[in-house]
């Protein structure tokens, strides 16, 4: 919670209760929050043996550091809202279900007009495509604008971002309000207007991209040997460019290898790639992440976590999408579990005892 979202819960009945210092690393001291009316607790585990609903950001599945010691401290009949990432650390929603914990994922968010208020990946996403530009600027030995002056004329920075989702389509305007010329990818060709509208061009690949978004929008996986002709094809284009920022993720998979060693070494040496995607494993085959590796004079970048590099504006998107899905759940002082209701539906992951959603279940066996 941001002090900002409180108000959309003041008709709720809902009570605020605080771990102490939560919000200071993101600006937002204690004192604003008591302003607000929240109580703030002396310790987290206070938090947890007294909330009913606990709101997190990285809740155990998705939080390495402190997640197996938050699990520890819930108990049956607890709700929990965060990140969880369900999909891929079903190991953990099994341990919550044993607990008797309702935990709702904000990452399985379906994407419908109704819940595009609550769509926390996309606002997380935004942020990791803006500070992915940003990062390549900075780390690129060249300017992005092109410059007219007295030493002679700077030519523009040459910017491939792959993958035209909503953080690829930031990285996109980020990097043309930087002034460098712009072009985007996807397979799925009905992202090309949006690209465009940005003003960067869009690449064309002979290769078919039908079945490539599925029915929430998500980019889908494609089979080995589609993947294999479109690193063949974009290897080409790499070569000409002087930065690439990879955006490709497919929920609940590893991400799809999009460029090889060898792709990047037919890179001119000082050029960048910037993989927003190493937590799933990377686009590029040499991204390690959380580290920056050289190979032949490109630098590969495998930033982890984003959207916590820029915490003020992460913490206050992130507050309005939970805060909003809190309202929603909420009726009469209590949360309500309506399976008839798709967001709830969608979202709801372990409930009396059981892992409920499908998808889930299924990778628990």
């Amino acid at each position: 919670m941001a002090p900002s979202a409180i108000s959309v819960l003041n008709k709720t009945g809902i009570e605020l209760l605080m771990e102490s210092g939560a919000g200071v690393a993101a600006g937002f001291p204690d004192s604003e929050y008591i302003e607000k009316g929240v109580k703030v607790a002396g310790s987290r585990a206070e938090v947890f043996r007294t909330a009913e609903i606990v709101l997190q950001v990285r809740s155990p599945g998705a939080n390495p550091e402190t997640g197996a010691g938050d699990l520890d401290m819930m108990r049956a009949g607890q709700t929990v809202i965060g990140f969880g990432e369900p999909l891929t650390s079903p190991d953990t929603a099994r341990q919550l279900a044993t607990r008797g914990v309702t935990f709702y994922s904000m990452e399985l968010m379906p994407r419908i007009t109704r819940a595009q208020s609550m769509d926390a990946l996309s606002s997380m996403a935004t942020i990791a495509g803006y500070k992915a530009a940003l990062m390549a600027a900075d780390s690129l030995p060249r300017m992005f604008p092109m410059l007219m002056t007295a030493a002679g004329t700077v030519a523009p920075a040459r910017v491939l971002v792959i993958g035209a989702g909503v953080a690829g389509l930031q990285a996109i305007a980020t990097a043309r309000r930087l002034g460098a010329v712009v072009s985007g990818y996807d397979i799925r060709t009905a992202v090309r207007e949006q690209i465009e509208s940005l003003g960067a061009r869009f690449v064309v690949l002979q290769v078919d991209g039908a079945g490539a978004e599925d029915k929430g929008g998500y980019a889908k996986a494609m089979g080995e040997e589609f993947y294999r002709r479109q690193r063949e094809l974009l290897g080409g284009v790499l070569a000409e460019q002087n930065v690439v920022i990879t955006t490709a993720a497919v929920p609940g998979r590893k991400a799809p290898v999009l460029i090889t060693r060898e792709m990047a070494a037919r890179m001119a040496p000082g050029s960048l790639i910037v993989d927003i995607a190493a937590e799933r494993g990377g686009n590029c085959e040499l991204t390690c992440p959380g580290e920056t590796v050289e190979f032949g004079g490109v630098r590969i970048l495998g930033p982890v976590n984003l959207p916590s590099t820029i915490p003020y504006h992460a913490s206050q998107m992130y507050a309005k999408n939970i805060a909003t899905f809190l309202k929603y759940l909420v009726k009469d002082g209590k949360p309500s579990v309506n399976l008839e209701d798709e967001i709830v539906r969608e979202t709801l992951v372990t409930h009396a005892g059981e892992v409920v959603h499908p998808r889930v279940r299924e990778i628990v066996g």
